[in-house]
């Protein structure tokens, strides 16, 4: 389970007054099913923050990555009828791992989280033909490859990548900044 996602578990009682398996009875009494459903419920009934209201759904509802699947088997699904891609995934791991320091890979449905302290990048095949990095370099002007991305997203800015040899030294470069920067 992803560290970040333990410690809110650990800590639930303690900043929502009840435990995760007392949050799962409250919303099965009420008997609501849906996520956005159950983060509205959370935040105005109980006055639970958005990001424990989130998660407390996503664990309620068994549709986190922690409740669906092991890791490789969300992988695996990712790069269904796009295997070409997994190359470009395999290839910035190998180049991330040189890095001086550790990072964690969390694995979603349909992306890779990279974190250290927080999350630098997210690995994604976006289509058939794209394989797209998201970075987290809020303030860090675009140019060259780096591109912006919608405003008060999860990342900052994208990199897309249409063949393996894209990955070139100024995406490395930049996936090292993020790296840094998350450190």
């Amino acid at each position: 389970m992803d560290k970040t996602v333990l410690a809110m578990i650990e800590n639930l009682k303690e900043k929502t007054g009840h435990s995760l398996e007392e949050w799962k009875v409250v919303i099965s009494k009420v008997g609501l099913s849906k996520h956005g459903e159950i983060v509205k419920f959370l935040k105005e009934q109980h006055q639970v923050t958005h990001g424990y209201a989130a998660e407390i759904a996503l664990k309620v509802l068994g549709s986190d990555a922690d409740s669906t699947a092991n890791t490789d088997d969300l992988i695996v699904e990712q790069y269904k009828g796009k295997e070409h891609l997994k190359a470009y995934y395999d290839k910035l791991i190998a180049e991330i791992q040189k890095f001086d320091g550790d990072f964690e890979i969390a694995p979603k449905k349909t992306y890779v989280s990279l974190k250290r302290k927080k999350q630098f990048i997210v690995l994604n095949p976006a289509s058939k033909t794209r394989f797209e990095i998201g970075f987290n370099l809020k303030g860090v002007e675009p140019k060259g490859k780096l591109e912006p991305e919608k405003p008060n997203g999860i990342c900052s800015h994208k990199i897309n990548l249409s063949d393996i040899n894209d990955i070139d030294k100024e995406v490395i470069d930049w996936i090292r900044m993020a790296f840094e920067n998350a450190g």
